[in-house]
């Protein structure tokens, strides 16, 4: 059960799972920052709505006003680049293509993490998690394809694990993860819908809840692995 008093932090929380993330904690009663790099009206009060330059230090101490999060969850990700759409091919390979993916589904999080899990207090408990995707799986990868994808979620995943290690020589109580959200009903799904089943399909709700669930479940000695919503563990 969620305390009251938890204090929880969403970057990208203007797309589908992190807004509705954003709206299920603070249902919950918890003190919500909604991060966003635009202004963004969130109809909750218990939500606040923080701007930020990811590429600025100094912005990411108002997350840390008063006290520091319980929980901070990433959900910023890309799959399409404007017209460019995932490859089925090497030949499909565009450098620009694959440095967008890189910079917001593998250098964005990493930013996050480089600002926030020094900032914690060593002494405090909180949970780092970051939306990553099974396709990001080098052992799970039997179709191929979406190089670009693929391997931006499967670097998030490597930084994920090594930031794990080092902060916990700091912080022994500190949980860094991935997460899985499932195929949601969201503008970065709609072009590959064809084929997923109805009951696999969630709606933004479901899978903010699903993924709350599993938050709330983590311990200490699982950080560093990336869960799916189930909460099974997906190998890398």
């Amino acid at each position: 059960m969620l305390k009251k008093a938890q204090k929880i932090v969403i970057f990208g929380a203007n797309g589908a799972i992190g807004c509705a993330l954003s709206n299920h904690y603070a249902s919950m009663g918890a003190e919500v920052l909604a991060v966003t790099r635009e202004k963004h009206n969130f109809d909750h009060p218990n939500i606040s709505n923080i701007l930020i330059n990811y590429d600025d230090a100094h912005d990411f101490e108002a997350l840390f006003a008063v006290r520091p999060p319980d929980i901070i969850v990433t959900c910023i990700g890309a799959l399409c680049v404007g017209e460019t759409m995932p490859e089925k091919s090497l030949n499909d390979i565009d450098e620009e293509y694959m440095h967008a993916l890189y910079r917001v589904n593998t250098i964005m999080p990493a930013l996050i993490m480089k600002h926030v899990l020094g900032r914690v207090p060593r002494d405090h408990k909180f949970v780092c998690a970051s939306l990553s995707a099974r396709v990001g799986s080098i052992s799970d990868n039997r179709l191929g394809g979406w190089y670009s994808y693929r391997a931006s979620k499967a670097a998030l995943n490597m930084i994920i694990k090594t930031a794990s290690i080092e902060t916990a020589r700091k912080n022994k109580n500190a949980v860094i993860v991935g997460l899985h959200p499932g195929t949601v009903d969201s503008n970065l799904s709609k072009p590959f819908q064809k084929n997923v089943p109805d009951e696999r399909l969630f709606t933004a709700e479901q899978s903010a809840q699903y993924l709350a669930k599993v938050i709330n479940e983590l311990t200490p000695e699982q950080s560093g692995q990336v869960f799916d919503w189930k909460g099974d563990v997906i190998d890398r």
